[in-house]
């Protein structure tokens, strides 16, 4: 194994959150520093100062499963940071991998989910492949170019997405999550290099959630959508992994109710007026 530069910073931004008492630590008022001292890390972890201080400091190379597992239980990581600390500490990082081809199996049973909206998302959250429902839904993909119709960018600088989703502060940090989890796999990519420098310097929000080195791991949950045609609107939100396509992942927004999915068929009817129009136009 050896080490990167993300792992000390993950490190750091674990270590603060923890507090003392929680695990077993007095704390008192005078403490300099916010969470555990890096001694406290390492007595808990059971290794010696100076390795763990060499760690931080991206210093100490080949970590060990049993030394990352016992930081993980000292910084009280989730199930999902325990698999971004592995990550980090891996072998080196994936390299950019070959542009995104989505499988036409993939895409047939995307198109064949009629009145289920659904998007396939690559490792950055560019959409590649969506159904009608989707773009009745949440936007007109196929009038985006393809630099638009990355999720994370709809999320945090389209105006619009803010309005659209009831819990955007969840949303929007679970995005950010994902995609540090994918950065410990593509760390030398520069579309992800790009991707993280544009949203930094133009969201401060994405900026601090960023910096924040959360990570999270999607697989469903309730989705609640205010549209501005229709009003609101509940999904059950599904995710799936496509396995052996770098990173793909199915995503799929199921009516939770009679209510949303009459409204849903009225966004896909309006929709599909507005094409047939445009195309007897054109």
């Amino acid at each position: 194994m050896t080490v990167r530069p993300q792992l000390g910073e993950f490190l750091r931004s674990r270590r603060s959150r923890v507090r003392p008492v929680e695990v077993g630590l007095p704390d008192s008022p005078d403490r300099r520093v916010a969470g555990l001292r890096r001694e406290e890390v390492a007595l808990l972890a059971n290794v010696s100062v100076d390795y763990y201080v060499r760690l931080e400091q991206d210093r100490a190379p080949n970590p060990s499963a049993a030394v990352l597992d016992s930081l993980a239980t000292a910084l009280r990581l989730t199930e999902a940071e325990r698999d971004h600390l592995r990550s980090l500490a891996g072998p080196p990082p994936k390299q950019r991998p070959e542009p995104v081809v989505v499988r036409p199996t993939v895409v047939a049973m995307v198109t064949g989910l009629t009145e289920t909206p659904a998007i396939v998302l690559d490792r950055l959250s560019n959409v590649v492949a969506w159904n009608n429902a989707a773009s009745a839904l949440l936007t007109d993909f196929g009038a985006l170019t393809s630099a638009e119709r990355n999720l994370t960018r709809l999320y945090f600088l389209d105006p619009a997405a803010r309005e659209l989703y009831l819990d955007w502060d969840a949303v929007a940090k679970d995005v950010v999550g994902h995609l540090r989890r994918t950065s410990s796999e593509y760390a030398d990519d520069p579309e992800l290099a790009e991707l993280v420098a544009e949203l930094s310097s133009r969201c401060p929000d994405f900026a601090g959630w960023w910096d924040a080195h959360d990570v999270s791991v999607s697989a469903y949950c309730p989705k609640r959508l205010n549209h501005p045609s229709v009003g609101p609107l509940t999904f059950s939100l599904e995710v799936l992994t496509l396995p052996g396509d770098n990173g793909q992942h199915l995503m799929t927004y199921t009516p939770a109710d009679a209510t949303t999915r009459s409204r849903l068929r009225s966004l896909m009817d309006a929709y599909t007026r507005d094409r047939t129009s445009a195309t007897l136009s054109a």
